[in-house]
């Protein structure tokens, strides 16, 4: 970044290229009060030197409305998801997959706030744009189906999300292979399907896999990481086996709060757990 800034100058858009993708770095590793500033500059800069109809500035919009998601600062995340929208339909006509990306996200939003309806027609939505320009054998359909099972599951409707699951996670596996984190995330949510149906031996060795599959890619200290502990833990909690869930527990809350902070919904949701394992009836 030092070099870019000193052989170009700020006022450049290399220089916002280099801001972002030092962002996405940042925010794959769970380092997202360090992200967002960078975003920000990269956002205004694009929008100073390229305008807001550029796709480039669109791009920032995303990532930066991405970011919040991820924070659950809902409220400044859902403006930025429709104006990016909004721009690339303006920008580039409803047949494009960086529209279907923007839909993606969009319904993503709304199932996190449990806006079942409005995610499910989104999602359907961007799930046959992918399938009609990208084909069916493409990494995107995959997350489609991934993140429709998601919302299926969320409704209890068990059979559609399980069919979804598995076909994303044949999708995944054939086409970016074991060792890739879209498969970790596809082991764990056929995981998580698998327990709230109390099908538990079904979702222990899915969990595990996850669980190890993102600290050998993501590091020991990522968020994703966490998840899996969290995920895993209550797992053995549901199953009674409290000195096995007591220090999975301990090791997520450990991470997100070195990560995300003490006051994330995702801190305060591991806390309260472990606060439930602890203080249970004897």
């Amino acid at each position: 970044m030092e070099l870019r800034q000193h052989l170009l100058g700020e006022e450049h858009p290399d220089f916002a290229r280099g801001l972002n993708n030092l962002a996405e770095v940042y925010k794959s590793q769970g380092r997202y009060s360090e992200a967002e500033p960078l975003l920000l500059q990269a956002l205004e800069l694009r929008r100073h030197l390229l305008g807001e109809s550029h796709p480039d500035f669109i791009l920032s919009l995303n990532n930066l409305a991405i970011l919040y998601y991820f924070q659950v600062r809902y409220s400044e995340a859902e403006p930025l998801l429709l104006q990016a929208l909004e721009l690339r339909r303006h920008l580039l006509g409803e047949e494009h997959p960086f529209v279907a990306q923007s839909l993606n996200n969009l319904a993503h939003f709304y199932y996190s706030q449990k806006r079942f309806s409005e995610a499910e027609a989104l999602h359907l939505q961007a799930l046959e744009l992918r399938q009609r320009l990208l084909g069916e054998s493409h990494p995107d359909v995959a997350s489609s189906l991934n993140n429709l099972a998601l919302l299926y599951t969320s409704q209890e409707r068990y059979s559609e999300a399980e069919t979804r699951f598995l076909q994303a996670l044949e999708l995944i596996q054939r086409l970016l292979g074991k060792e890739h984190p879209l498969f970790a995330i596809s082991l764990n949510n056929l995981g998580s399907l698998y327990d709230s149906q109390e099908r538990y031996s079904e979702a222990e060795p899915l969990y595990q896999q996850a669980l190890a599959l993102r600290q050998r890619l993501l590091g020991e200290s990522h968020p994703d990481v966490a998840t899996s502990l969290n995920n895993l833990a209550g797992l053995y909690k549901s199953q009674r086996r409290y000195t096995e869930a007591e220090p999975l527990y301990l090791q997520a809350l450990e991470i997100l709060e070195q990560r995300l902070g003490a006051n994330h919904l995702k801190t305060i949701t591991c806390r309260e757990n472990l606060a439930n394992l602890r203080d249970r009836p004897t």
